[in-house]
């Protein structure tokens, strides 16, 4: 149970927004364009929260010291920034998550190192975004998570105390950037987490395994 809690801030990708569906379709037109067989969405959903890099390992089996990763990867960011608001929404149980929150007088925000290319149009398209008291993309400052910067820098444009925050995400880099920055960080189950992940090894305060699982850990004044 956290107690004085008064900021909330959350992750984007697999904590607020679905957004595996266009992510992997954006890599999967990629692959029918060269002559591959199209994959399942299945087969991107665990890697999406590593976005670009994550998609392309998947779809053409391909890291970042590959000669042609560069071009994919700007042909890729060009083709999901075409269709990044055809299937993503939001995670069943954040609207009403986020009502909880503000009808309890907490005040929330958006840390996320998606770039502010996609942040901005995609936030802009759901109407939740509109009550977020700040959105933090990944290149608003000069680090990136699992640097604290960009938490705090949230919680700066906020005016909120770190002591009296929580940080919500399915990433270790979330975890290690909320512990970092001295505010309490909640593991999001439900996420996409990556291949492999062992969340026993991050540095977490809680875990949920449903957005509206959080309120349970506020106590009510």
């Amino acid at each position: 149970m956290f107690t004085q809690i008064h900021c909330v801030l959350f992750d984007l990708d697999g904590t607020l927004i679905d957004s595996a569906p266009d992510l992997g379709m954006a890599a999967d037109e990629m692959r029918v364009a060269r002559g591959l067989p199209s994959l399942p969405l299945s087969s991107y959903r665990a890697s999406a929260g590593a976005g670009a890099r994550g998609m392309l390992r998947v779809a053409f089996d391909m890291g970042a010291e590959h000669p042609d990763y560069e071009a994919l990867r700007a042909e890729f960011l060009d083709t999901y920034a075409r269709r990044m608001t055809r299937l993503t929404h939001l995670f069943a149980g954040v609207e009403p998550l986020i009502q909880a929150l503000r009808d309890r007088g907490l005040r929330w925000g958006v840390v996320t190192n998606k770039a502010r290319r996609f942040t901005e149009p995609l936030t802009a398209a759901l109407p939740l975004f509109a009550s977020a008291e700040s959105i933090v993309s990944g290149d608003s400052t000069p680090h990136a998570k699992p640097h604290p910067e960009p938490v705090l820098h949230a919680l700066r444009q906020m005016r909120a105390d770190p002591a009296c925050s929580l940080y919500v995400g399915d990433d270790e880099r979330d975890m290690l950037a909320g512990r970092a920055a001295g505010v309490g960080t909640v593991a999001a189950a439900y996420g996409y987490l990556g291949t492999g992940a062992d969340m026993a090894r991050w540095p977490v305060d809680a875990v949920i395994r449903h957005p509206l699982q959080l309120l349970n850990l506020l106590a009510v004044a």
